[in-house]
């Protein structure tokens, strides 16, 4: 209804490009009187070819092209800092317009290129392992504003000559914020990503991790995108202590989900499981996640928690990973030692938003 009464404004409004879907895009330029094909060539001039001047777009008529500037902003969110860690992961940190940061991580692995996303400012599960979730919810990103992580990082590609990486392979909503909390932004800017004339992703490409929000769970379309949920305990009680919105979303419905989801026969749920020293590490807790996966279509990620100085949490030993790891493994379960990346940066799992932290105890002080 919103973007209607916009459509329904067009003398009085600027429409923010990387918000649109192709179909609303369409909807606009027809609003004028314009052809709708003209939105496919915008697509391609902005996504596929990375032309973000409409000056430029020669195939298109000069007075569509003045008209066209007059109705779609085209800045993004100003990516103002890029720190590189010792293992090649960077991290992005963007501003809003309205003086808000939001963090993304771009991870190399082999012949991937992964670039990790935010769907929120803060996030409001307050999982007690998590740096984000200290930070409390501030909003939710705009569709554009998640869309625009992945344009400022394929700028800052571009703008990188030595930078071996030619083209942005996966995105992961595994950033600040619980995507499935804004599952409309997030579902749009899926939409624009895996647009053949968009972003041009494939469906196996993109990953939406959940605490496991059964609501949006069960909208998700199967075929959509991947789905982890951040599982992180076996048993009620432990996951109910590290992970609050267990009381509303418990071990048994989770699984009832996981156990009828009718994805294609490729298709399976990833479990993450954050591995906490003396917590929910010993091989009791293997067996425990054993019992409970056991003849669910599903892969495993370990990831060994990464620290700071925000939580009471500490990193298991390399011995007691690869003893839980190798259990798994023995039960013939699909499980991985997912390797932290960019901890030297504050980058990896658990630990974006830090800054909002330290800039609240800087003013404490």
């Amino acid at each position: 209804m919103v973007f209607e009464n916009q459509i329904n404004e067009l003398d009085s409004i600027m429409f923010c490009f990387f918000g649109l879907t192709l179909k609303e895009l369409e909807d606009v330029i027809a609003g004028t009187g314009k052809e709708k094909y003209r939105a496919r060539q915008l697509y391609r001039w902005v996504y596929n070819k990375g032309i973000y001047d409409f000056s430029m777009m020669d195939n298109i008529p000069k007075s569509l092209r003045v008209l066209f500037s007059d109705m779609f902003d085209m800045e993004t969110i100003n990516l103002f800092e890029s720190i590189a860690s010792v293992d090649g992961s960077i991290k992005l940190s963007f501003h809003t317009k309205d003086g808000n940061i939001i963090e993304s991580v771009l991870i190399p692995e082999k012949q991937r290129l992964t670039l990790c996303v935010s769907s929120q400012i803060g996030c409001r599960m307050a999982c007690s392992f998590c740096v984000t979730g200290k930070i409390g919810f501030i909003r939710n990103l705009e569709t554009h504003e998640i869309v625009e992580q992945i344009i400022g990082a394929k700028k800052f590609l571009n703008g990188s000559p030595e930078s071996p990486w030619e083209k942005i392979t996966n995105i992961v909503f595994m950033g600040m914020g619980e995507p499935l909390d804004n599952f409309e932004n997030v579902m749009r800017a899926i939409e624009i990503m895996k647009e053949p004339l968009g972003l041009d992703f494939s469906k196996r490409r993109i990953t939406v991790s959940t605490v496991g929000l059964l609501g949006g769970l069960k909208r998700l379309q199967p075929g959509t995108a991947g789905i982890a949920i951040s599982l992180n305990a076996a048993d009620e009680q432990k996951r109910t202590e590290i992970m609050p919105i267990n009381r509303m979303y418990p071990i048994r419905d989770i699984m009832d989900f996981a156990r009828h989801y009718k994805g294609s026969q490729r298709e399976r749920i990833t479990f993450e499981y954050v591995l906490l020293k003396g917590f929910n590490d010993s091989l009791e807790d293997a067996k425990m996640l054993y019992e409970l996966l056991k003849g669910v279509r599903c892969k495993i990620n370990l990831i060994p928690f990464n620290e700071s100085p925000y939580s009471q949490f500490k990193t298991p030993d390399n011995k007691t990973v690869d003893q839980f790891h190798a259990y798994l493994i023995d039960k013939y379960m699909t499980a991985i030692v997912r390797n932290s990346r960019g901890p030297d940066v504050n980058a990896a799992c658990g630990q974006l938003g830090m800054a909002y932290l330290v800039s609240k105890k800087t003013k404490a002080s």
